[in-house]
């Protein structure tokens, strides 16, 4: 599927990086299906079709970004995937959530083939809390 824009000359197709810009907080973006069956749907696919895939390449990103009272730019949280292992039949896949904490990013959850790391080294003293039903400290680890 190409990617086109209506011009004063007619349809141009888009093969570069598209910015979609609208001057209020309407939806800028809808993915919608219309099909009736119990499939899945709408799906958002990160494709990254390398000629040569390597170990630990990222497979995509998706990032939070606004500005600092400083008219700066801010990422201020991040999903990741990366391939682990591209070996195949035996492709593993690490996954992070960071977020900004005092100015540095930090993982604030990691997943990897061996294990799960929640708040991991660097994030600061940060509280980890499971409610459940009307009790907000069902499990607590103090920082």
């Amino acid at each position: 599927m190409a990617l086109t824009k209506v011009t004063g000359t007619g349809l141009e197709t888009l093969s570069d990086g598209v910015t979609i810009t609208t001057p209020d907080n309407t939806t800028q973006l809808t993915l919608a299906s219309t099909d009736a069956d119990a499939s899945v749907g709408p799906v958002l696919d990160l494709y990254r079709n390398s000629s040569s895939p390597a170990d630990n390449d990222r497979l995509g990103s998706i990032t939070f970004r606004g500005r600092n009272d400083n008219s700066q730019d801010v990422t201020y949280a991040t999903f990741r995937a990366f391939s682990a292992d591209v070996t195949d039949g035996s492709e593993d896949t690490e996954f992070e959530f960071t977020t900004i904490n005092a100015g540095s990013e930090v993982a604030r959850m990691t997943s990897t083939r061996t294990e799960t790391i929640f708040n991991q080294s660097g994030s600061g003293s940060v509280d980890f809390r499971v409610e459940s039903g009307n009790n907000a400290n069902m499990l607590v680890v103090n920082a």
